[in-house]
């Protein structure tokens, strides 16, 4: 039974996570390790997680909505993808018991800490590689597998799904960085929502504790937004990566 000292700390990292996402990315790297720190199990955690963070990749989707007018045909072929891989992460998560899922906690909390550390080096390579908007026809067929696989990863866990579909997206597509960060919005949008659909029917998440992380999320997101312009986003990247692997060799002597 949560107490509430508890919720407290539940709200103070959902603020931090709604902060972090709205500046740098990564917010999850916060809210888990709170939420099985104060005694929720890890899988129903996790499930609550992804739920109750779910509203702040529609933010982000919506800002960038301009970029995404013209990817109408590519959205077609890769949202349902994203939807199936999505609800296939869901299904494996309820599928993994709870001893199991502790164990692999370290590793997913450690790849997604490398990944949020690397988003800068992947940024800044994509710019040297000078992309350029292409008018015609871009077959995405190809995008479909590597796809399906990062949306599995993101319905079962989640954190540093954008940095890795970015990094796809890049390495697959010829596009520009704007188009190529609005369609990785849309999709990381697309496959929590598939998610969070599937777990709301799971009867494993704890909607009181969902409940107060959408609230604080919503007004991290709102403070995040207006501290933007105050805070070096490479500085609280390297925060919450530090959050995570700290964790994750929490988990590890655990």
């Amino acid at each position: 039974m949560l107490t509430g000292l508890d919720y407290v700390f539940i709200a103070l990292a959902s603020v931090g996570a709604g902060i972090v996402n709205a500046v740098a990315g990564g917010g999850t790297l916060i809210t888990f390790p709170v939420l099985t720190a104060v005694g929720v199990p890890a899988v129903p955690a996790n499930i609550t997680n992804t739920v109750a963070l779910c509203p702040g990749f529609l933010g982000a989707t919506l800002a960038q909505r301009d970029a995404l007018r013209d990817q109408r045909r590519r959205l077609w072929v890769l949202v349902p993808v994203g939807v199936g891989g999505g609800v296939a992460g869901g299904m494996l998560l309820l599928a993994t018991n709870e001893e199991t899922f502790r164990g692999i906690i370290p590793f997913l909390l450690l790849t997604a800490s490398a990944l949020l550390a690397a988003q800068d080096a992947l940024r800044a390579w994509l710019v040297r590689r000078k992309w350029h908007h292409v008018t015609g026809h871009v077959s995405d067929a190809r995008v479909a597998v590597p796809l399906w696989l990062g949306a599995v990863y993101g319905g079962y866990f989640g954190a540093g799904l954008g940095v890795m579909m970015l990094a796809l997206f890049g390495l697959l597509l010829d596009d520009s960085l704007t188009r190529l960060n609005a369609l990785k919005s849309a999709l990381a949008l697309v496959i929590n929502i598939a998610a969070a659909a599937f777990f709301v029917f799971s009867g494993e998440v704890v909607w009181p504790v969902a409940g107060v992380m959408a609230v604080g999320a919503m007004l991290g997101g709102a403070l995040g937004g207006r501290l933007a312009s105050r805070i070096h986003p490479q500085t609280l990247r390297w925060v919450v990566v530090t959050i995570g692997v700290i964790a994750s060799v929490i988990y590890f002597i655990k």
